[in-house]
């Protein structure tokens, strides 16, 4: 009996040791003579995944927004051209400006020049004669009041030429800024190619054209 108690007991333990080290070999690992809990060793990333997320998410970051586009070049001309890259549209802009710009100034100042000499000569103010441009000087009022009002309505229309640049300076930022989204690789374009009907045995041509928007594919980034 002593025996048979011994021999169970020896069993017990080899079981219990054998336990113990299966255990321990799925959570440990010797490397370099050390031993590691492989719970805390972390897989390696796939270099090319990281690479391509990180590449995606930067041309997300870099979209295009043509609303920003729009409010720059409203509140200042040429800033929305600036946004878009097309700096060399920057010098056309605001020579486009300068046009009804210095119109209204020309035609404003006369204005100005034409009713004060005007004024005097109708209320008679001798005293202010020597105020009168001397190229006006010798004009009869009908005259000064015909020049007065031309000078008056050409301003008027310097300043509506002014506001249609304007907004044509922000059409331009809108318009490309959108066009900055959409493909302009060799996938867009016009292809002709020729064919043969074999039926009517006779030659033709076929034209395909090929227009669509660049899509960006998000990668799920590895953690």
């Amino acid at each position: 009996m002593p025996k048979f108690y011994c021999l169970i007991l020896f069993l017990f333990a080899v079981v219990i040791s054998l336990r113990t080290v299966a255990q321990n070999d799925s959570t440990t690992k010797v490397s370099n003579n050390k031993v590691v809990l492989l719970d805390t060793i972390q897989p390696k990333k796939d270099s090319a995944t990281k690479q391509l997320a990180k590449k995606d998410s930067l041309i997300e970051k870099k979209h295009h927004d043509p609303q920003k586009a729009t409010i720059r070049s409203a509140i200042i001309p040429g800033w929305g051209q600036a946004y878009n890259h097309e700096y060399w549209k920057i010098p056309i802009v605001y020579g486009a400006l300068a046009i009804p710009t210095s119109l209204f100034i020309y035609n404003n100042k006369w204005y100005q020049e034409t009713k004060k000499a005007y004024d005097i000569l109708v209320n008679n103010d001798t005293a202010k004669f020597d105020e009168i441009d001397p190229k006006l000087q010798g004009l009869s009022p009908e005259t000064l009041q015909y020049y007065r009002n031309n000078f008056r309505k050409n301003r008027d229309y310097s300043v509506l030429f002014l506001l249609l640049v304007w907004g044509v300076n922000v059409a331009d930022a809108t318009v490309f800024a959108h066009l900055k989204d959409f493909n302009v690789s060799d996938d867009l374009s016009m292809r002709i190619q020729p064919d043969y009907n074999i039926d009517t045995k006779t030659p033709s041509l076929s034209v395909a054209l090929n227009l669509r928007d660049k899509q960006h594919k998000m990668l799920p980034a590895s953690f």
